[in-house]
Order: C-alpha cells, then structure tokens, then sequence
C-alpha cells in the first residue's frame, strides 16, 4: 500500500506538519494513530459565536466595591443612626 503524505496540519493538535513528515513534531501523531485529514470534531457544527474569544484579551474585572455593596453599606448606616435617634 502506498504511503500517504501527511497533511498540512495536524488533526490532533492543530500544529503545521513538514511535507515529508513521519509524524507530527508536535504530539507525535501519526497515521496509524490517528493521524486524519479531518479532525473527529469537524462534524459538530459549532456556531461561529463560539469563537469570538479567539485572539482577544481575557477581560479583566475591575478592583474596588461594586456598587450595591456600597449602597448596602449606605442603607445600613442609616438605618443604625436612624435606630440610634429613634432609641433615646
């Protein structure tokens, strides 16, 4: 049987493959295990949306109180001063 040229990426691991390649130099794949043209997961039919994260910068969250801890500290206060005045 004649042997087939790998393809140009790898279908494990997504690595660019040498023309004359034996096996993937990135994780070793080969064809006989498993080294396809296509990956295993070409058929799920992903929408695009779920690769939008791809290429951009995680997002970072903002330091300090969010805002209804501090108007849960503002409601707080005023109702211990209001139970203060209101106690004498």
């Amino acid at each position: 049987m004649p042997e087939r040229p790998p393809p140009d990426e790898c279908a494990n691991c997504g690595a660019a493959i040498p023309p004359h390649a034996k096996a993937c130099p990135a994780c070793g794949a080969d064809e006989r295990t498993g080294w396809r043209e296509t990956s295993v997961y070409d058929d799920l039919a992903l929408p695009d949306s779920a690769y939008e994260d791809e290429g951009s910068a995680p997002k970072l969250r903002r330091r300090g109180l969010a805002w209804y801890w501090v108007v849960a500290a503002v409601v707080a206060f005023v109702a211990c001063l209001l139970f203060s005045l209101g106690g004498r």
